[in-house]
């Protein structure tokens, strides 16, 4: 597989599992009470203020008040929010893509490591941001509802590479198979 062929169905890939860890929080969402719907919950409907923005909206907020040296209206909170949440997811499956990409049979339990990994980093970086208190300070339930929503971002990223990639292998067989005519004239 090219490598922008493997960029591009891992940033795919990377799509479906944010929106599988997404199904995840929001089905924990409702259980807890929530009363948003769905598409009001994803987009963040009603976030007005920094405070209440996630981490990654909240270091979204940094990034474009380090590269514009302007303060960021609360106003853009939900984009921001949404922007830096499916950038990120997004971006990781890319990396994923090249990385499984490289093999000769990507296996979707690749995924588990995968999103293991994406969720220590998030306990690596965030926290050296000062939006997240250090790993160690964070109870069991918590972290395992964290680490849990990332192995399905991870799991379904995987499902989501290989079927995207056994979909083209099979393309190419069949292209073997039935070549086209000759287009030769007088044969």
């Amino acid at each position: 597989m090219r490598p922008i062929q493997a960029l591009v169905r891992g940033m795919l890939a990377g799509a479906v599992g944010t929106a599988a860890m997404d199904a995840v929080w929001f089905y924990r969402y409702r259980r807890g009470g929530g009363e948003s719907g769905p598409l009001a919950w994803e987009f963040s409907v009603g976030l007005d203020n920094w405070d209440n923005a996630s981490a990654p909206g909240k270091l979204g907020k940094r990034l474009f008040e380090a590269v514009f040296r302007r303060e960021l209206s609360a106003r853009w909170a939900p984009l921001t929010n949404n922007v830096m949440h499916w950038g990120y997811g997004v971006g990781w499956g890319g990396l994923f893509g090249i990385l499984a990409g490289s093999t000769a049979a990507p296996r979707a339990l690749w995924g588990l490591p995968f999103g293991a990994l994406v969720w220590g980093t998030s306990y690596v970086i965030l926290p050296l941001a000062g939006l997240y208190r250090p790993i160690w300070e964070y109870d069991i339930g918590t972290l395992w509802k964290d680490l849990s929503a990332h192995l399905v971002y991870g799991l379904a990223t995987g499902t989501s590479f290989g079927l995207l990639s056994r979909a083209d292998g099979q393309k190419r067989r069949r292209h073997r198979h039935h070549p086209r005519a000759s287009t030769r004239s007088g044969c």
